[in-house]
């Protein structure tokens, strides 16, 4: 429950941005589009260091290396909280990113250590809880906090929540000796793997096309769909609530349902993609297309993870950590793919993209699915 709740924490942090940018321009009178690049640098930062960060710290105990993470992550947000210019909190974000580069990679692997042999996919399904809140409660709560008492306010509550965190893991985690973690000897072994090859090939591919669209799903509800601003609030929160549900229909059925699991979460979110230019007309139709596109993009993480966990028992941190790295790949990839798209072609134009990318994760499906059977 503890690791989820920090899960929501990272979520929350990663995106808040999206709910500032306006204020945090106006702060440093700087336009929107470059307070932005927090985004692209974070993703980057992330996919760059999830690796060397996590081989640097392969044999750290577990509970030590939680409460580093975790007081680098305090620190940079009272930093976030306080900072002189734009240059100063990108700094801050840069360490927020480093501490999240190293969370991720040992997350998952901790969280199934840490349950029971048979609880161990709904554990699974609760850290994804977590991380789907951050949408539902964390962007909302973040963003209400930042109207009423500045975007400061919501990084300096993210870094007090955090430091409970910190504090209640010092007392209550028990020592986790490094385990299973792998090493740069692991590499060759894991790039043999052609299974698990074709797993970082789906999550690259199908992140990227979740996040082409995803990126610049509010412009467009506003300025193609006409939608009013309380109605594409509500669509989000429609959003994040899929992702709660996903995570408990994961919890029970994933075991019994594991294959199916692959190509409902696929075609889910190919089809969100590829209906996303509706008329406003059918906001009925909008809310099923949010809700089933949401449980799909939640869904395809958890049984990604799940796969990358089986396919590499043996360096699990090592793996792990290259699925972070690859994830946010395809998060600062789909930003850049339909950032592009909006310049060269239309906004409309996104979600018929994206959808091209999920049809492409889609064939590296089949292609892992062959090879399994």
């Amino acid at each position: 429950m503890l690791l989820a709740f920090a899960a929501f924490i990272f979520n929350t942090t990663e995106f808040i941005p999206i709910a500032l940018l306006s204020d945090i321009g106006t702060s440093f009178s700087i336009p929107v589009d470059k307070v932005g690049i927090m985004m692209t640098v974070y993703a980057w930062i992330v996919a760059l260091a999830s690796l060397p960060l996590m081989l640097a710290t392969a044999k750290m105990e577990r509970k030590r290396l939680l409460v580093g993470v975790f007081t680098l992550f305090v620190a940079s947000h009272i930093l976030s909280a306080v900072a002189t210019s734009f240059g100063v909190l990108l700094i801050a974000r840069t360490g927020v990113a480093l501490a999240h580069a190293i969370f991720w990679s040992i997350t998952a692997s901790l969280v199934v250590r840490l349950a029971a042999k048979d609880k161990r996919t709904k554990a699974l399904g609760l850290l994804a809880t977590g991380s789907a809140l951050a949408t539902v409660l964390g962007l909302p709560i973040g963003r209400l906090v930042g109207q009423h008492l500045g975007w400061r306010a919501s990084f300096a509550l993210i870094g007090v929540l955090a430091l409970i965190c910190l504090v209640i893991f010092w007392k209550i985690l028990p020592n986790l000796p490094s385990r299973n973690v792998g090493n740069i000897k692991s590499l060759p072994d894991i790039l043999k793997n052609t299974p698990l090859l074709l797993v970082y090939l789906m999550i690259i591919l199908i992140v990227t096309a979740h996040f082409t669209a995803y990126s610049y799903i509010e412009p467009f509800m506003l300025n193609v769909v006409n939608f009013s601003a309380n109605f594409a609030t509500w669509i989000l929160l429609m959003f994040g609530l899929a992702g709660i549900m996903a995570s408990i229909l994961f919890g029970r059925y994933y075991e019994r349902m594991e294959r199916s699991f692959l190509w409902l979460a696929m075609m889910a979110i190919a089809l969100g993609l590829s209906t996303l230019f509706l008329s406003s007309d059918m906001s009925a139709l909008w809310v099923i297309n949010a809700f089933l596109w949401g449980i799909g993009a939640t869904t395809i993480s958890l049984v990604l993870q799940i796969q990358v966990l089986r396919l590499a028992p043996k360096a699990t941190d090592v793996a792990m950590s290259l699925f972070s790295g690859i994830f946010n790949i395809g998060i600062g990839g789909g930003a850049l793919l339909g950032g592009i798209v909006i310049a060269q072609m239309s906004l409309i134009h996104i979600g018929h993209v994206g959808a091209a990318v999920a049809l492409l994760a889609m064939l590296a499906a089949w292609a892992y699915t062959r090879r399994l059977a």
